[in-house]
């Protein structure tokens, strides 16, 4: 059995960890006896304990950046606890959107999800800084495109033509309806675009260990992310 956990060199290692006697998938469990658990009204997951540090040695101004005065650290991390007090890890703050009316979305989560849902998925780039709502960029994984092809009878196996192509486009926006489903109002894509080739890391676009470069691929595409919004 695999247990986990969370926790951050400023908290002495655990903060939280998934009981042996009640495992629950998704989560990294309760706060662990003297440590409690508290989530911000941005998402951010906040600690204190006995556990947590006093501070950065000899950095009194970074340390004012991450612990009040109640003793709170403020983790970095975005997350939510559910009614029997399990924390679920979403996101990390820097990585979340803000729309223009104020509301955040945490686009890592969704973008788990599509790829969840989807076989056809490779990456997802969800978009809404400063807009009124959020959009994405997809793009689709070649094999698995290939395979959609040919169970349907297909000669054609160029990719830009294959993720163009109108079945395609159904494919991805019922997955898309079903994230839809499982979001905040906020949170629902409203409009989306097929790349015509996946992402790459020679194109700096993805990181070795494939994570999304989410402000290389916005600047890349920008008119592209524009025309959902005009």
């Amino acid at each position: 059995m695999v247990l986990e956990g969370y926790g951050l060199t400023e908290t002495s290692a655990g903060a939280c960890l998934v009981r042996i006697d009640d495992p629950v998938l998704g989560c990294v469990g309760p706060p662990i006896p003297g440590t409690e658990i508290r989530i911000a009204a941005d998402g951010e997951v906040l600690v204190r304990g006995a556990s947590v540090m006093r501070g950065y040695h000899g950095l009194p101004a970074e340390t004012l950046e991450v612990l009040d005065a109640d003793g709170w650290l403020s983790t970095g991390d975005v997350g939510e606890l559910d009614p029997r007090g399990h924390l679920h890890i979403t996101d990390r703050k820097k990585d979340l959107i803000k729309t223009s009316g104020g509301k955040y979305i945490a686009p890592q989560a969704i973008e788990t999800m599509f790829k969840a849902d989807c076989p056809l998925a490779s990456q997802m780039v969800v978009h809404a800084e400063g807009r009124s709502h959020a959009t994405a960029l997809v793009t689709v994984d070649p094999d698995g495109l290939a395979q959609w092809a040919q169970a349907r009878g297909m000669a054609e196996t160029d990719y830009g033509r294959l993720s163009a192509d109108p079945g395609v486009h159904d494919y991805v926006a019922r997955s898309i309806e079903q994230v839809n489903s499982k979001v905040n109002r906020w949170e629902t894509i409203k409009d989306f675009r097929i790349l015509d080739r996946d992402l790459t890391v020679e194109d700096g676009e993805v990181t070795p260990s494939m994570k999304v470069r989410r402000k290389a691929v916005e600047a890349k595409y920008h008119a592209l992310l524009d025309s959902m919004y005009s």
